[in-house]
Formats: C-alpha cells, sequence, structure tokens
C-alpha cells in the first residue's frame, strides 16, 4: 500500500457477541481523529457478494455511547458459508472468493479490519493474502480459544451470564433438594464452563480437555449429600462428549449442526446413579446477547485503537492481542494457528482441583 490509507472497510464474521460494536465505535472514534473514512460491510464478508457490495457508512455521529453498549453488532454477521467452497442451490460447490476480492476492490479501501474468531479470520486472511489486501484482525469469541491472546472481545460477559444462572440455581436447587446442571457453549474448549463453574461454586465441571468418569461424578454428589448438603451444581461444557466418545449435535433448518444436548445425557445419568431428583439448564445463545461487560468494553475499545493505529504504522497480517495487561500485535497467520484449549495444568485448573471441585477425573491433587 502506497500514501497514507484514507478510507477503511469493517466488517464483523462469525458468531455474534457482547462487545462488537464497542469494537466498531473505537474503529471509528480513532480513524475519525486521524481524518480517515471507515465503511462498514454488512454480514460479514459476504456482504461483498452485493452489487454493489452492502455497506454503511460509519461517522462519528453514528457510534454514540448507545451503541457502545447494545450486544450484537450493527453490522450484522454469518458463521455459514466458506467463500472457497460456497453450497450452491443444486448441492455443488462453487470457490466465489473472486467475486468477493472484486467488492472489496470497488469499495476503494485502502485496507480491511476484521473482527471475528479463528474460522473466520483464517478465511479472511486467505482472502487477504489472495487479494493482495491490507489485513488487521481484532479477535472476538466467547470460547476464548483464539491463540497469542489471553482473552477476546465476548468471553468475559459470556462467563458473566453463565455466573448468574449458576447464582439464580442455586437457590432453587436448595429449596427443592435438586441438582441442578447447567450446560454452556464451548466448541471445542472449556474456557466458559471452567471459569463460570469456579465463580458460580459449582461442585462439578466437565470441560471437553479432560475426561470424566460418570460414576466418579456420581460419587462426588453422592459426598456432597451425605455431608448434610441437600444440593448439587454441575456445569457442563457443550463439547464434552458421551462416554462412548460421541458429540451431541442438533441439525437446524438448512442442514446446519450444531453442538448442543449432552447436558440431558449427563444429566439423567446422573439422577439414576445418584436417585436424585436433576433439572438440566441449556443456556445457549443467552450467552451471546445482552449488554457487555465493562471488561469487553474495555478490550474492545482498546482493540479498535489499536488496530488503526496498526493501519497507520503499515502494519498488516497482524491481529490485535491483550497480554500482560496491555495491548500487543501478533502475526494473524499464527494467532489463527494455534488453538488454545483448556490447558490440564493451568492455574484455573488447579484453582478449580484445590477447591474441591470434581472434573470428572481420578485427580483431586492441586
Amino acid at each position: 500500500m502506497t500514501g497514507s490509507p484514507k478510507r477503511i472497510a469493517l466488517l464483523t464474521s462469525g458468531g455474534d457477541c457482547a462487545g462488537l460494536n464497542a469494537a466498531l465505535r473505537a474503529v471509528v472514534l480513532r480513524a475519525a481523529a486521524l481524518g480517515w473514512e471507515v465503511v462498514g460491510i454488512k454480514q460479514g464478508a459476504h456482504g461483498l457478494m452485493g452489487r454493489p457490495p452492502q455497506t454503511l457508512s460509519l461517522s462519528v455521529q453514528s457510534v454514540d455511547t448507545i451503541m457502545m453498549r447494545q450486544g450484537g453488532t450493527i453490522l450484522g454477521t454469518t458463521n455459514k458459508g466458506n467463500p472457497f467452497s460456497w453450497p450452491m442451490p443444486d448441492g455443488s460447490v462453487r470457490d466465489l472468493s473472486q467475486d468477493m476480492l472484486e467488492g472489496f476492490r470497488s469499495l476503494n479501501c485502502d485496507a480491511l479490519i476484521g473482527i471475528g474468531g479463528d474460522g473466520s479470520l483464517n478465511i479472511l486472511q486467505r482472502l487477504a493474502t489472495l487479494g493482495n489486501i491490507p489485513l488487521v484482525g481484532i479477535p472476538k469469541t466467547i470460547d476464548n480459544d483464539l491463540g497469542l491472546t489471553e482473552t477476546s472481545i465476548g468471553f468475559d460477559t459470556a462467563v458473566a451470564v453463565a455466573t448468574e444462572a449458576l447464582d439464580r440455581l442455586q437457590p432453587t436447587a436448595a429449596s427443592h433438594d435438586r441438582i441442578m446442571l447447567l450446560e454452556v457453549m464451548g466448541r471445542d474448549a472449556g474456557h466458559i464452563a471452567l471459569a463460570a463453574g469456579i465463580a458460580g461454586g459449582a461442585d462439578v465441571i466437565l470441560i471437553p480437555e479432560i475426561p470424566y468418569d460418570i460414576q466418579r461424578v456420581a460419587q462426588h454428589i453422592k459426598d456432597i449429600r451425605g455431608q448434610g448438603r441437600n444440593f448439587a451444581l454441575v456445569v457442563v461444557s457443550e463439547a464434552v462428549r458421551t462416554q462412548e466418545g460421541g458429540r451431541m449435535m442438533n441439525e437446524f433448518y438448512g442442514g446446519q449442526k450444531r453442538l448442543g444436548g449432552i447436558g440431558h445425557v449427563i444429566g439423567a445419568q446422573i439422577a439414576e446413579l445418584c436417585q436424585a431428583e436433576t433439572r438440566v439448564t441449556v443456556l445457549g445463545h443467552v450467552q451471546r446477547g445482552g449488554q457487555p461487560s465493562a471488561q469487553d468494553r474495555l478490550i474492545a475499545s482498546a482493540f479498535g485503537v489499536h488496530a488503526v493505529e496498526l493501519i497507520a504504522a503499515g502494519k498488516f497480517n497482524r491481529m490485535v492481542a491483550w497480554s500482560n495487561r496491555q495491548v500487543i500485535d501478533v502475526p494473524l497467520a499464527e494467532a489463527v494457528k494455534h488453538y488454545q484449549k483448556v490447558e490440564k495444568s493451568g492455574s484455573l485448573v488447579r484453582t478449580a482441583r484445590g477447591l474441591g471441585i470434581c472434573l470428572g477425573d481420578n485427580s483431586n491433587d492441586p
């Protein structure tokens, strides 16, 4: 890219989460201070398929503090359809990447800021490499599974929502002598379940990174009840497998398949083994919506500002990240390649064990 950029394209891609609008606002405000224009692309990279592309002009006046408090994304987003293998009505697939690149070029933008998770950022990186687009990535995912960053936009709010759910389940569990099981999101990683479980006082936390023995889980709950407590709280990540190794999937309109249902399977097993009344709550998309937490607003704002400053410095193919209480930037390719699951020897796993929380295995040593 030659000269000083004057026009930036901005999009949100992948699943929505709280804090996206705060990031959009930060990009617009920092760009405006430099005298730059920001063009929002609607519905992720899919907006580039339209002729003309679906866009929204983003001005300082359009990104007030009311918007910053809102969940979701004013640009819209999508988590389906890979431009390199686009499903066609006849069942075939086509490579439509050139169509998207032509759409981007028609906007006459000097750079692109993409806000997404590992999947969408990987696709954007491929498009940028193919079309020689100056790209900067901003990480967002409630799963917090992107590599090279300690946190991503949306994670803190999702944990807060799950923790509040446990706070609400505990009194009704105690009132009715019940075992309450909460299923939370987490496509492949158990970060939400582990963090919310610790913060919400769970007795059992099951995550995909640690294989569980249902007999061990049931015995832990029996021990709790034997000590005189009449209730127990169990948190299960949706990515946890059955004892046979299968994944619980739901099929939706259009053939899309999504994780969900393992909570009911494990809840039924616990009820039978413990001979106790058990109820299952599947939190689902409640974790994605609502007002972003203060932490997510702060992280999103810092990420948005730094992304614009990377463009000003001519640094591309980078992803902004959070490390050691400050914003940094890392190679985008490395970030999407290093998938971050829960470390079995990590501090939160050790914390859970030290608190006497059962993780489903046979280890109780902190």
